[in-house]
């Protein structure tokens, strides 16, 4: 009886304890499973038409990488003219101000003196004195020819003649040099006074004479620049120079007008470093200058490689938690969000170095996608 009761106990505790565990459950899904399904967002057809969804492949475009440097718009030495006088006077007229627009050939500068005066006289008397010089040199040939005179005489009248040719040569050039026409020189158009004509047009850049001053040859009367030319000179430090060649393409561009951009081509690179380690970058700009002048600021981006590489639209990248991310159609308006690790960014494009799967990608508005994700996550 006694065994009986004590088995009875036993089977009553057993049971007490089977009742107080917990019935099991359902396994909870797996992070890995849990994460797919957030990277995931589906639209309806209603959405993906409303949210202007595009999609495209990817593609293989030319990119390259720049190089942000800086100079100055400046002229090469051809267009950048000093104007002196070769023989000193005094300015007897000067009316140009530095920034005057001038054409080839207008007056800068008239002058007088003294010895322009002498200068013709002694022009047309070496003319009056080579034309008897000859007479008599014609006059000795023919009677040396008779023997009716000596050789010496004969040769002296050629020497005074052949001299007369000389000096008569050399004071033309003087003359030339000074703007005065020998050949319509005669003793009554001698003037005391030259002009100084404009070799080239342009504008001018310095003035540096008055009315009234004296001047010597050795005086830089005006400068005159021709911006017909104008060419881009970039500061390159030394770190730099070295990836710099011939041939590679630019965009530059002002600080008072940065919207406004300028095409432009290395065209020439100083082999050697100054004492500030940096290296002289002459550049073409190749279409039109207008608005540009001697002297400007400019900020430029220099285009360093240009080889292919994959490439999406800026649209279709899209930042989250400091990451970079695309979308990849599934089909079904399912749409998959994918890391990617960018490179440069050029044009509008944008380069991936990571692998992606087959099949398009979205190209636009991939941030309504992002939000869509976002949102619902949250609710």
């Amino acid at each position: 009886m006694i065994q009986r009761i004590i088995s009875a106990l036993v089977f009553i505790i057993l049971l007490s304890q089977c009742k107080d565990q917990p019935a099991p459950t359902a396994a909870a899904p797996s992070s890995d499973s849990l994460k797919v399904q957030e990277d995931v967002v589906t639209l309806t057809a209603v959405q993906a038409s409303n949210a202007g969804i595009v999609t495209g492949k990817v593609e293989a475009r030319p990119m390259h990488t720049t190089l942000q440097v800086s100079g100055v718009v400046d002229v090469p030495p051809q267009n950048i003219v000093s104007i002196s006088v070769p023989l000193g006077g005094y300015v007897k007229k000067a009316t140009l101000l530095p920034g005057a627009k001038i054409s080839k050939g207008a007056i800068l500068a008239t002058l007088e003196d003294q010895q322009y005066i002498q200068l013709q006289q002694d022009y047309l008397t070496a003319k009056s004195r080579l034309a008897f010089a000859q007479a008599d040199f014609t006059r000795q040939e023919g009677l040396n020819a008779t023997k009716a005179v000596s050789d010496k005489v004969y040769q002296q009248s050629r020497s005074e003649f052949e001299s007369q040719k000389i000096l008569l040569r050399s004071l033309a050039e003087k003359l030339r040099l000074i703007g005065i026409n020998p050949e319509g020189l005669n003793e009554n158009n001698i003037s005391r006074s030259i002009h100084l004509y404009a070799p080239i047009s342009g504008f001018v850049s310095k003035v540096n004479v008055n009315t009234g001053k004296y001047v010597s040859p050795t005086d830089v009367l005006f400068e005159l620049i021709s911006p017909d030319d104008l060419h881009l000179s970039l500061t390159v430090f030394e770190n730099n120079a070295a990836n710099l060649a011939i041939g590679q393409k630019l965009t530059c561009y002002t600080n008072s007008n940065p919207e406004k951009k300028y095409a432009a081509t290395v065209s020439l690179i100083t082999p050697s470093i100054d004492e500030e380690r940096a290296a002289e970058v002459h550049c073409h700009l190749e279409h039109g200058t207008k608005g540009l002048m001697p002297g400007m600021f400019m900020n430029a981006a220099i285009e360093l490689n240009n080889t292919k590489v994959t490439a999406v639209p800026e649209e279709a990248i899209v930042k989250w938690n400091n990451r970079y991310y695309v979308f990849s159609e599934q089909g079904n308006n399912q749409y998959k969000l994918l890391p990617v690790e960018t490179g440069v960014a050029t044009d509008g494009f944008t380069e991936i170095k990571s692998a992606l799967p087959d099949g398009n990608v979205v190209i636009k508005n991939a941030y309504t996608l992002l939000m869509k994700m976002k949102n619902s996550g949250e609710e």
